[in-house]
């Protein structure tokens, strides 16, 4: 196949495209360098498979032949990068969502979108099934990032109820490995980072609360799996 994965220059994007690039497909990664880093897909130049576009995912997105697939991994993804460019992360949750989309809908393209597990909120049920709808503030400062992402989810069914689009949505919970930044606000790199420097480790709250961690190499696993299936 040939696919488009935006964000490709984050944690998550540049692990997608090394995964997609083994399995034999050919992969166009696009990224604006908000949040992503060039070294996370460095050792990709020359790659014969791979192409690399800059671009903002906000503005309209043009790529000419065919196009198989597109995997919308484009946003700021912690809680450092979403409270310092607000903004652009409720942009690139409506505008850019709107775009890729648009683009999967004019190539016949199958549509994945990257969400999380934020659009839960602070919930109230633990821990959450499918069906649960979250418990999520609007107006704080995390809903930026919480309702940026509902906001695609629901972009993306209104494409496959309205233009019977072949979709997919991935609720991404707590993901750990390599390409993590040392600073980029989440526990595992925090700990990481407090044990290298035999600093206390934080605590959180009272200690007691539970996470759903998952390595990067797993998780990437099981979202070309969902891509490639016929589930939808």
């Amino acid at each position: 196949m040939r696919v488009l994965v935006t964000g490709a220059a984050g944690f998550l994007g540049s692990h997608l495209c090394d995964r997609l690039l083994a399995q034999g497909h050919r992969v166009i990664g696009m990224d604006s360098f908000l949040t992503g880093n060039a070294a996370n897909v460095a050792h990709l130049k020359g790659h014969p498979s791979f192409q690399f576009a800059l671009h903002d995912v906000t503005n309209f997105i043009e790529l000419q032949g065919p196009l198989d697939g597109v995997l919308h991994f484009a946003s700021p993804a912690s809680p450092v990068d979403y409270l310092e460019f607000p903004i652009q992360t409720l942009k690139v949750g409506s505008l850019g969502t709107h775009k890729a989309l648009g683009l999967s809908k004019a190539k016949g393209a199958r549509f994945l979108l990257a969400s999380t597990s934020e659009v839960y909120g602070d919930p109230l049920v633990h821990p959450q099934p499918e069906s649960y709808w979250g418990n999520v503030n609007p107006v704080g400062p995390r809903g930026v990032y919480d309702e940026a992402k509902r906001f695609a989810e629901a972009m993306t069914m209104a494409y496959h109820r309205y233009h019977q689009l072949d979709t997919r949505i991935v609720r991404i919970f707590n993901t750990y490995g390599p390409r993590m930044r040392p600073n980029d606000g989440r526990v595992v790199s925090n700990f990481i980072v407090q044990a290298l420097k035999s600093a206390p480790l934080t605590m959180y709250g009272d200690g007691s609360q539970t996470r759903s961690f998952c390595f990067v190499d797993d998780l990437i696993d099981g979202i070309v799996r969902l891509f490639e299936s016929s589930e939808s």
